[in-house]
Parts: structure tokens; C-alpha cells; sequence
């Protein structure tokens, strides 16, 4: 084994989720390629293949699938680094967990590719999809349970290991995320398992809708918080080991990612602005929580900034931005994960307004919504993975990032901004205009309203203008993959990749931080605050139930 390698068997576990990985990247591109030049009218599908399932898959191979297998790719590679090689029984379960989150996916693709399960990202219902297309998402999340529990579990015998000792901050980021996920799971499973799936076999008649829907964003929303945690711990942890210095605050960390597990959960209302069925009361409070998780990313933003300027200015910077200068600029690991950053202001601007009352009114529904998901998931969280990619597949193969990988990986970073400005910009000034989302066709309009889409923004060739640029940066994102994976120079033991863990002080960390019993405590009763009454009351109060409708 190399020096500075993980134990083969976690290295292999890993890759294997990459490859799964950057195997859905590559085909859910290619979809969102398809959907910007249907709906600029430049492309017409073949018969046996329609708009929404292209949009179906989109969403779920790059939002779920490439996300969550990139994730715990992260995760094992950096919790055998930090807490030490995986046990047998470790290793296992989380090989069983990928093979069941495995089949889960294919079961999902293969009914969407069938013309089985065009019901979009968030399968609302009525829309009903093949039972199997249910069975897979069951199965899917269930793969992920497993692999989440087995790091759980190597971090409890750590814990047990060194009572009385702070664990390393990404052991500790891992767990805070993985508790988050397991909790939101738990409504994507009662709605799937207990309605979807009986109603999908024909074993109930009706589906309660509302509350199908509102299951679902209590989970669909900290999913986004699942994405965005594993971008925070490479910039918490890794950013300032490639900058040569330490973790800003330990403390400020670890509270930051226990507020996300009180507040990005008790949140899903706030999807749900329009709908009828849901008390106002509970859209406010909600709401108000909604604006409570921007606390901790304000705290990650403060934590990060000073983090540039202390060793900025630890290395000459003066004046009042002398220290941006000295920023490494050259190493694509950190210039890639800066430019995430500087997108994710727009973007978390955005969601103040998408969480907002009267402000939902105007952009519910239409592309800005869509614009506002590619800056905030297509952009920070995408281009630190792409970030974390050029070292952690060296990491993980024992070959080298080049000087001519990593000009082509600066062309890709570049290239994937300019195609996500120019795309994510028109979605949102078309939003603005009222161009809808969730369709195919926007020629349905009065001549008076497509007059207002033919703006330099304001447009649909813009936007598929971007989504070309961003297939093409998506397409050299794959070959430096493939290269580093099998073809670039093995690197020698001087030259072996690191996984970058900064150093950080736990002096001043309060032991309450990593007391988990009381912030799971604390995040159910958040939980049975925001949602016992509500959802008690859309199953008490609840119509008929809706039959099936497919309309494709």
C-alpha cells in the first residue's frame, strides 16, 4: 500500500461509489443537454422518448443519485483516514449497503427508461408511477441506511476507544450529516412505503394527496442540506489544509453542523406556500425556522472568509485586500471550491426569497425555481465535488494529477461557470417573466407574453446556450476522470496524494457539542412541533383520496 493510502478494501468501497458516481453524472447531463434544446423548439425526441422522462431522470441521476454515491464515497474514504481502517464487519455492511442503494438506482432508471415513471424529481401524486419505480426508491434509501449505520458504528467503537477525547471534526461533520439523513428519511419512507406503493399494486383505491406531498419535503428539503454539509466539510476541513493552516474555530464548526440537524428538518412547509389543505399558522412557523438554518451558513460564511484573510495575510497580504492576492489561485483543488462559494451568495439569497410569503407568489412555479436549484446544488455543491475529485480519485487509485490534467481540470471549472451564469441567469429572469417549469412547451402563451422571452436573458436560446457549455465541461469532466482513475502516471511515494485534513483546536470547544442524545432530542421535538398537528390533521381531515392518473 501506498503512503498516505487507506486500507484497500475501503479504497476500492469507495471508488466503486465514484464510479457509480460519475457514471449518473455523465447520462443525467445529458439529459438536462436534451431538455434546454427541447424547450428552445431545436429538438424534437423520437417517439419511443418524451420530455419527462428525460426531466425524470435528470433530476434523479444528478440530484440523488450522483450526489448521494459521491457523498459516501466522501465519507468512507475520509472517516478511515481520520478514525482508522474499517473492521470486517464495517466493511460488509457497507458493501451491502452499496449493493442495495445499486439496485435501487437501476430498478428506479430502468422504469423511468421504460415509460413507466414519468413523474418527475418529487413523484407527486396523483401521478403514479409502476409500483417497482416505488420499490426502487425504497430500496435505494434503505442501501443508504445501511452504509450510514456502519459509519456510525466505526465511529462509536472510536468513541469507545477514546473516552474522554473530542473525535477529529470530519468524523464529527460525517455523523451530524448522516443523523440528519437517516431522520428526513423517515417521511420519503412512511410516504412510500404506506401509500405509494399499496396504491401503486392496486391494494388501496385512493392516495391522500396532501399528505403524500408534505411527507415528502419534510424530507425533500434537509436533502438539500444532505448535499450542501459534505460542501461545508471541505470547506471547513480541507480548504484550510490546502491553504497551510488550521480549522478557523473548532467550536464555531461543530455548532454550525448541530444547528442544521435542529433546523434544516422542520422545514418542508415552506415547499408548500400554494397548497391548500395546510393551516397558515403552520407555513409561518415553519418559515420562521426556514429563516433559522440561514444562521448556520451565515456562521460557515464568517468561518471561511476569515480563514482566506488570516492566512492571506499570514503570508504578506496588505492592505485592505492584499491578502485575496495571495490566495493559492493556481491549485484548481481550491479555486474550483472558491468559485462554489462566491455562487452559493446568489444562491442562498434566492432561497430567503423562495421561503418568503408574498415574494413565493410571484416565482412559485416557474423557472426560477429551476434556475435558483442549479445556483445553489448545480453550482457550490457540484463544483466542490469536482473540487474534491482531483484529489481524491489520486487519493484512492496512487496516481498522479498533472501539469496538463490540471490545466484541462482549470478549462472545466471555468467552462462549468460561464455554462451555469449564462443557464441559471436566463432560468431566473425567465422565471421572473413568468415562463413556467415542469413543461415541455411555453408556446401555449399569448403572442403579448412570448414577446416578453425575447430579451438577451430573457431567452431560451440563452439557455440552452448554457446547458451546451455545461455538457461540454460535464464531457472533459468525465476524461480527466478516466485519466486519473487509469492512465495517468502512477505516483511515487513522495508524490502519492494526501487526504488534505486540516488540524484543529478542540481547547475551547465546549464537550456539550458532541453530546448527540441531546441534539437528536432536540431536533425531534422541533419536529413533532412543526409537524404533529398538521399532518394529524390533513389524515384526519382527509378527502376520498385520489385515483391514478398517468398522463403520458
Amino acid at each position: 500500500m501506498i503512503v498516505g493510502q487507506i486500507a484497500k478494501g475501503e479504497r476500492k468501497l469507495a471508488l466503486a461509489n465514484l464510479g457509480f458516481a460519475y457514471a449518473a453524472f455523465l447520462i443525467g447531463t445529458l439529459c438536462g443537454l436534451l431538455q434546454v434544446f427541447i424547450r428552445n423548439d431545436a429538438l424534437t425526441l423520437p417517439g419511443w422518448l418524451d420530455y419527462y422522462q428525460v426531466l425524470t431522470a435528470h433530476g434523479l441521476l444528478l440530484a440523488i443519485v450522483f450526489t448521494t454515491f459521491f457523498i459516501f464515497a466522501f465519507f468512507q474514504a475520509g472517516m478511515s483516514r481520520t478514525l482508522g481502517s474499517f473492521g470486517r464487519k464495517v466493511l460488509l455492511w457497507n458493501w451491502i449497503g452499496f449493493i442495495v442503494t445499486s439496485l435501487g438506482t437501476l430498478l428506479v432508471v430502468t422504469m423511468v427508461i421504460g415509460g413507466q415513471a414519468s413523474v418527475l424529481y418529487t413523484f407527486y401524486a396523483p401521478l403514479q408511477a409502476h409500483g417497482l419505480f416505488y420499490v426502487g426508491l425504497a430500496l435505494f434509501v434503505i442501501g443508504t441506511w445501511i452504509q450510514g449505520f456502519a459509519l456510525i458504528g466505526h465511529y462509536r467503537v472510536w468513541r469507545k476507544q477514546h473516552k474522554g477525547e473530542f473525535s477529529p471534526l470530519f468524523a464529527f461533520m460525517t455523523v451530524a450529516t448522516l443523523i440528519m439523513w437517516i431522520i428526513a428519511c423517515l417521511g420519503v419512507v412512511a410516504a412510500v412505503l404506506f401509500q405509494f406503493i399499496p396504491w401503486a399494486f392496486g391494494w388501496v383505491e385512493g392516495i391522500n394527496v396532501e399528505l403524500s406531498r408534505s411527507l415528502f419535503w419534510y424530507f425533500g428539503h434537509p436533502l438539500v442540506y444532505f448535499w450542501l454539509l459534505p460542501a461545508y466539510m471541505a470547506w471547513y476541513v480541507i480548504v484550510p489544509k490546502i491553504l497551510g493552516t488550521k480549522v478557523f474555530s473548532d467550536s464555531l464548526a461543530r455548532l454550525s453542523f448541530v444547528l442544521f440537524i435542529l433546523f434544516s428538518i422542520p422545514v418542508g412547509f415552506h415547499h408548500q406556500l400554494t397548497e391548500p389543505g395546510i393551516a397558515s399558522f403552520w407555513k409561518f412557523l415553519q418559515t420562521v425556522l426556514t429563516f433559522m438554518v440561514i444562521i448556520p451558513s451565515l456562521m460557515t460564511a464568517f468561518s471561511m472568509f476569515a480563514t482566506f484573510e488570516l492566512r492571506g495575510r499570514e503570508l504578506g497580504g496588505k492592505g485592505l485586500f492584499g491578502w485575496f492576492r495571495k490566495l493559492p489561485w493556481k491549485d484548481v483543488r481550491f479555486t474550483s471550491i472558491f468559485i462554489a462559494m462566491a455562487f452559493f451568495i446568489p444562491g442562498g439569497a434566492g432561497g430567503i426569497i423562495n421561503a418568503s410569503f408574498q415574494m413565493n407568489e410571484v416565482i412559485h412555479n416557474t423557472l426560477w425555481v429551476v434556475g435558483h436549484f442549479h445556483i445553489t446544488v448545480g453550482t457550490p455543491v457540484a463544483m466542490t465535488f469536482f473540487g474534491l475529485t482531483f484529489w481524491l480519485i489520486p487519493y484512492l487509485s496512487g496516481r498522479r494529477l498533472t501539469k496538463a490534467l490540471q490545466k484541462l481540470a482549470f478549462i472545466q471549472i471555468i467552462s462549468w461557470s460561464v455554462g451555469m451564469l449564462l443557464m441559471s441567469t436566463a432560468q431566473h429572469v425567465l422565471g421572473l417573466m413568468g415562463a413556467p417549469r415542469r413543461t415541455a412547451y411555453t408556446g401555449y402563451a399569448h403572442d403579448d407574453a412570448l414577446a416578453w422571452f425575447d430579451g438577451v436573458l430573457s431567452n431560451h436560446v440563452t439557455m440552452a446556450v448554457g446547458g451546451a457549455i455545461l455538457f461540454l465541461s460535464a464531457s472533459l469532466l468525465i476524461y480527466i476522470v478516466i485519466q486519473l482513475w487509469w492512465i495517468a502516471p502512477k505516483a511515487d511515494v513522495h508524490q502519492a496524494e494526501t487526504f488534505p485534513i486540516a488540524s484543529s483546536d478542540v481547547s475551547a470547544t465546549p464537550g456539550f457539542l458532541e453530546n448527540w442524545k441531546l441534539w437528536v432530542g432536540i431536533a425531534f421535538v422541533l419536529i413533532a412541533i412543526a409537524y404533529t398537528i398538521p399532518l394529524a390533521d390533513l389524515i384526519q381531515h382527509a378527502p376520498p383520496g385520489s385515483g391514478r392518473f398517468q398522463t403520458w
